[in-house]
């Protein structure tokens, strides 16, 4: 399998690129895996509504310059399907087993997704109705990937 993570915005935390790094290498026997950075725009704090759009909209059209025809696309949306991590690993063994070798998830800038962004959506999940900073969540989803190719095989794995 082969999965792409597009998500808006330069990491630069040490700690989260370390911890994204460990679970890039243990990935390694699973699938390729690689995340994808496209750069954001500014966004002030007291931006109007079309300004909002605007960077929405930039955004989204760098995103999707990043997406295959053929990629089955996950969005991280907090208004998503919320899955177990047991569900989440059956989703991606079923996108296996039926040739959507192929898989990328986005995870949008911090004003949200484009609705370009969303139309190509083949599937809107989420984490939590809680809010995260979108640079953690590369971690997070990588950590839940990791765990779902894990469950897939029958490997043991922390609860």
């Amino acid at each position: 399998m082969n999965i792409s993570i597009i998500a808006v915005g330069k990491l630069k935390e040490k700690y989260l690129k370390q911890g994204i790094e460990e679970y890039l290498k243990r990935l390694g026997p699973y699938a390729k895996v690689q995340v994808k950075e496209v750069s954001d725009e500014k966004a002030p704090d007291n931006m109007s509504e079309a300004e909002i759009k605007d960077v929405k909209q930039k955004e989204g059209e760098r995103i999707l310059s990043h997406i295959s025809q053929d990629a089955y696309v996950i969005t991280l949306e907090i208004d998503g399907k919320m899955l177990t991590s047991e569900k989440f690993a059956a989703k991606l063994d079923e996108l296996a087993t039926y040739g959507k070798s192929k898989v990328a998830f986005v995870i949008g800038g911090s004003v949200g997704m484009s609705e370009d962004v969303q139309k190509r959506s083949d599937l809107a999940l989420s984490f939590s109705k809680l809010t995260f900073p979108h640079q953690m969540m590369r971690m997070i989803l990588l950590e839940q990937v990791y765990r779902a190719f894990r469950i897939m095989r029958g490997e043991p794995y922390h609860k």
